[in-house]
């Protein structure tokens, strides 16, 4: 390329695609059921094939109809109540299971939890085209809630009251409307800006064509951010907030370079860049828990470049959505702890629940109990390189994490001299990348055994997409100078896009290296 603006057309053509391939998903959203999928009756690793044509709809999963039930609720009704449990019909019907436990075997008696929603539940939660599992019962109040942060639900509260105030449509009578406006808003909009700002920063710190084209084809086409543009979920929005929040803290550092470099006359530092860094990290935990700890890096960065505009800029900006996630979790749930937090809690050991502990002698069978089947070692093996794999299924993070090593060893360096520091990236990227990663997997690891569940990759690590790809940015760079770089490069790329698309009508399903295996022979979950 001769120049910049050669190349700003070639990022505007791959945003472009990208885009657009998006938009035209969104458009044909729809819960598809396949039959390879499906069986006649209860099998081990497959649903039950309905009986009568499903209700069609725009959502695809527990997790997404979890959400747009709690915000229906909030919309029509008022309420973070998605359903409720009629104590007199339970306790009655429980009494009776009860009283024949000894007579019926153990899987039947499990099962009566079942018997008992169908016939003791009621609410949005449990009707066609809402129903799900991702959802906690109030001990006390016996009051149904999505087991969702409720925040996210609150904002697409917000979004489907205006449209039922100016338009004065309902989800019930236009869900394919409101669901695809709600995605375009919440999700494509703001990938659009992802990729938009993600094309500055290759260009800024990128040192080949190749390399910088190669980072952005990654970001539009290569992870998992894209395949989830499709449905209402956190992570996404996690990884657009951390991209957002980074970008305001590369900015800095740049004007801090420019300005000792006597290129920048001004004061290098800027309030509104400090107030968008504690903001949208701020709004990335409240996304994705485990953000605390960029959150964490990005507080200690903002004191020690500037106390005053921390104090008037990311202090202040941090605290709005921590606020608003405290109080939307105290209203919905009268705790401030989210109870997605502890499984073992009464909100999820309910009769009937999905995450109910397995009663002696019962054999529960999906991923979901995973931990059920494999010890620590296997499930770290397949979540790092397995069917799982962070990866295996994106292997562009293989050279992506080969140059954050590089990059940390460097850094440690420029730390015992300053003037031995080479790379492209700013010094603290590589490291803080590192450690942040290697804490976020090492708590999944410890504290998980079922992958994200029914999911085509490692969505709890999706929020960690744009340090990764920063890390990605001299590792393209040094592939480009070599043919049997570019050709590995090629093949990694290929094999991510691959994964990543592998189911594009359905991002809630087994990724391809988990139906490999079971093709193979492999007995699965």
């Amino acid at each position: 390329m001769e120049s910049k603006s050669s190349r700003r057309l070639v990022y505007g053509v791959l945003i472009a695609v990208a885009v657009a391939a998006v938009l035209g998903r969104v458009f044909s959203t729809q819960l598809v059921l396949e039959p390879s999928q499906h069986k006649d009756v209860r099998t081990k690793g497959y649903r039950v094939w309905p009986k009568s044509t499903p209700l069609d709809m725009p959502t695809y999963s527990s997790n997404d109809r979890s959400r747009w039930a709690t915000a229906r609720a909030l919309v029509e009704e008022g309420t973070f109540v998605v359903g409720n449990r009629d104590p007199h019909k339970f306790y009655a019907l429980y009494g009776l299971v009860l009283a024949h436990q000894d007579a019926v075997s153990a899987a039947t008696a499990a099962s009566a939890g079942f018997v008992l929603r169908k016939e003791s539940d009621t609410g949005i939660i449990f009707e066609p085209g809402y129903q799900s599992v991702d959802k906690v019962l109030h001990p006390d109040k016996l009051e149904f809630l999505s087991s969702k942060p409720p925040l996210l639900a609150g904002i697409l509260a917000g979004l489907y009251g205006l449209l039922h105030s100016a338009f004065g449509w309902t989800l019930a009578e236009r869900p394919y409307t409101i669901v695809r406006i709600a995605l375009v808003v919440v999700n494509v909009l703001p990938f659009a800006l992802y990729l938009f700002f993600i094309s500055r920063w290759v260009e800024r710190l990128g040192q080949t064509d190749w390399g910088r084209f190669y980072v952005l084809a990654a970001a539009g086409f290569g992870t998992f951010v894209t395949p989830f543009l499709v449905t209402i979920n956190n992570h996404t929005i996690a990884a657009f907030s951390v991209l957002f929040a980074i970008a305001c803290v590369l900015e800095t550092w740049l004007r801090q370079q420019e300005w000792r470099a006597n290129v920048l006359y001004e004061s290098p530092n800027c309030w509104r860049h400090f107030a968008g860094a504690g903001f949208f990290g701020a709004f990335a935990v409240c996304n994705e828990l485990p953000a605390l700890s960029f959150l964490g890096v990005l507080f200690l960065l903002a004191v020690s470049w500037s106390p005053k505009y921390f104090m008037r800029g990311f202090l202040p900006a941090a605290i709005i959505p921590i606020a608003a996630y405290l109080w939307t979790n105290q209203e919905a749930t009268g705790q401030w702890r989210t109870v997605q937090s502890d499984l073992s809690s009464p909100f999820y050991q309910y009769e009937g629940g999905h995450f109910l502990k397995p009663a002696p002698g019962e054999v529960k069978y999906g991923i979901d109990w995973a931990g059920l089947e494999e010890d620590r070692a296997d499930y770290a093996l397949h979540f790092l390189v397995g069917h799982h794999g962070f990866f295996s299924l994106t292997p562009i993070w293989i050279l992506a994490g080969f140059a954050m090593l590089g990059g940390t060893l460097l850094a440690v360096r420029r730390a015992r001299d300053p003037a031995d520091y080479d790379l492209s990236l700013p010094w603290f990227i590589p490291p803080m990348t590192l450690v942040i990663s290697a804490a976020v997997i090492g708590f999944y690891l410890w504290k998980t055994d079922n992958y994200g569940g029914f999911t085509i990759g490692p969505r709890w690590l999706m929020w960690l997409t744009p340090l990764w790809l920063l890390c990605l940015i001299p590792a393209a760079d040094w592939m480009a100078g070599d043919r049997v770089g570019r050709l590995l490069g090629y093949l990694f790329l290929g094999a991510s896009i691959f994964s990543a698309h592998y189911s594009p009508w359905n991002p809630w399903r087994h990724p391809w290296i988990y139906d490999l295996m079971i093709a193979l022979g492999w007995k699965g979950y």
